[in-house]
């Protein structure tokens, strides 16, 4: 079978952030540009520039620092967003604006308050002065499974004739269904005189447990040839088209899609690894491709069969998608070479040699506490780095802390505040609540905390317990991420991890009325 080039544009840094607590600093996104990058993603959607200051100068670093993809930035049909993300993007090798107006009667009358011929002035308007500055330009008619077709056609032949060079039709609300969805596709590509002169995508949510589904059937039946999707599904509500279960259905159905892509697939499971540390979002055991689960056989059947033939019940390998036995990569004795070396194996870089230097005294105290250091361990490390300005408000010097069946437990903490050493203490329900209590008792920050998770990073008793922290204050959610082999000590590096977020000056807006 004849196979065709199909195009995947990831969102996780723009529409995958848009998750309550998914919110991103500058040095987090471009450890996840570099993994996107490294995993030969066609197109990385760095952010929306014109939200923040602070998304504006993520999206313009991803900008001068990605050379292997294409770098776009989101942009409301406006010459002001248009203008900002092109001040943002322009420094890349390769990028492309997009741009979006809503195209459904209930957002253009309820939302909009714009009349259908003024939305169809507007998308020309902007695709127009968009195509003056960047020969790609992508359009959104943002709810477009529920506009009018008649409309709809109108909308997409006219930014055609612009010069759109990508036409990308949003599922926004996750309503469509399979069938419906792709003959959809099907239908205005046919209307659309000159459909032939833009490449065809779509972009569905999974409010409804569809958007794989939906996004493989406009691809199958609608002809669509770009698919826009997230690492791990992630995304407001119920999240995005997962990238690595639309990757792996079309590598391993090549038979029936005739697709191919051009995904470094051994590169998946780190890119899960990293979006879910980076994001607080765990990956559920049973999540597809990259649940822990994805290739264990609890069934006495399932093993002996995988144990004689191994296709009888896997119908790809572990390898395939980046998973592999945990590896001894260093230990107490390892210096600065081996380590720095490693880091750059793994794909990770940090912004300047004082981070470099910081990480590796991490190791090296981590080395001390358990004898097999493995790359889960150095990832959830160094992960302590991302984001941090070298000046935070909070930190964690030393702390003790104790619990029985007769007495509350109890936390002693030593904070250094601005330069200065505080004590803290505090009695809780449990260690990590005294540990909590302890921390705001000093810090009086206010904070609501939404989320306490622990993960084990590796196998074993000697594992690090990574926390992961979501604190709230006025309406801005944060996480914290602290790793430790006592996972009392990380859950406080997470809080104060969470606390330096909230305290700094880093703004992040988040718009809702996006495809």
């Amino acid at each position: 079978m004849a196979t065709d080039k199909l195009i995947i544009f990831d969102t996780t840094m723009r529409d995958g952030e848009q998750s309550p607590g998914a919110s991103m600093t500058r040095d987090e996104k471009l450890r996840i540009a570099r993994q996107l990058e490294r995993m030969k993603v066609d197109v990385i959607e760095a952010g929306f520039p014109a939200s923040s200051n602070g998304d504006f100068e993520a999206v313009r670093a991803i900008a001068n620092v990605v050379k292997d993809s294409t770098v776009a930035g989101l942009c409301r049909a406006n010459d002001k967003d248009i203008q900002r993300g092109i001040d943002a993007l322009k420094g890349a090798k390769s990028w492309r604006i997009h741009t979006f107006i809503a195209t459904s009667a209930l957002h253009m009358d309820k939302k909009l308050r714009m009349t259908p011929e003024q939305v169809l002035e507007q998308a020309i308007l902007a695709v127009r002065y968009a195509k003056n500055a960047c020969p790609d330009v992508e359009f959104s008619p943002e709810d477009g499974s529920r506009s009018d077709p008649d409309f709809l056609c109108r909308v997409l032949e006219a930014v055609i004739r612009q010069g759109a060079t990508t036409i990308n039709i949003p599922d926004t609300v996750g309503y469509a269904v399979p069938e419906q969805f792709g003959e959809m596709i099907r239908r205005l590509r046919e209307r659309v005189p000159n459909s032939d002169q833009a490449m065809w995508s779509v972009h569905c949510h999974n409010d409804l447990g569809m958007a794989v589904a939906n996004s493989l059937a406009a691809v199958r039946i609608g002809g669509a040839r770009q698919i826009e999707c997230t690492v791990n599904g992630l995304g407001e509500r119920a999240g995005n088209t997962s990238l690595e279960e639309v990757v792996m259905a079309v590598r391993t159905r090549r038979d029936f899609f005739g697709l191919e892509t051009r995904i470094d697939t051994t590169q998946i499971v780190p890119a899960s690894r990293l979006v879910s540390q980076i994001t607080g979002f765990v990956v559920q055991p049973n999540k597809a491709v990259v649940g822990a689960n994805a290739f264990a056989h609890a069934s006495g059947i399932h093993q002996d069969g995988v144990l004689k033939a191994r296709e009888t019940y896997e119908i790809m390998t572990a390898e395939d998608v980046g998973w592999s036995t945990n590896k001894i990569v260093l230990g107490k004795l390892s210096g600065r070479t081996a380590f720095r070396q490693r880091l750059k194996e793994l794909g990770i870089e940090l912004e300047n040699e004082e981070g470099y230097n910081k990480a590796f005294q991490r190791f090296k105290d981590l080395a001390d506490k358990k004898a097999e250091i493995f790359d889960e361990d150095l990832q959830a490390l160094v992960a302590q780095e991302a984001g941090t300005t070298g000046e935070e408000e909070w930190g964690l010097v030393s702390m003790s802390q104790g619990s029985s069946t007769a007495d509350k437990p109890h936390a002693a903490i030593l904070m250094r505040h601005n330069g200065s050493e505080v004590k803290a203490e505090g009695k809780g329900d449990g260690p990590v609540d005294a540990t909590f209590k302890a921390i705001e008792s000093v810090a009086r920050s206010g904070a609501e905390l939404l989320l306490f998770s622990v993960n084990a990073v590796t196998q074993g008793t000697e594992s690090q317990g990574e926390v992961t922290v979501r604190l709230a204050r006025g309406g801005r959610i944060v996480n914290g991420v602290g790793a430790d082999t006592d996972i009392i000590v990380a859950s406080a590096k997470a809080y104060i991890s969470a606390l330096n977020k909230l305290a700094s000056k880093m703004e992040r807006l988040n718009p809702q009325h996006q495809p």
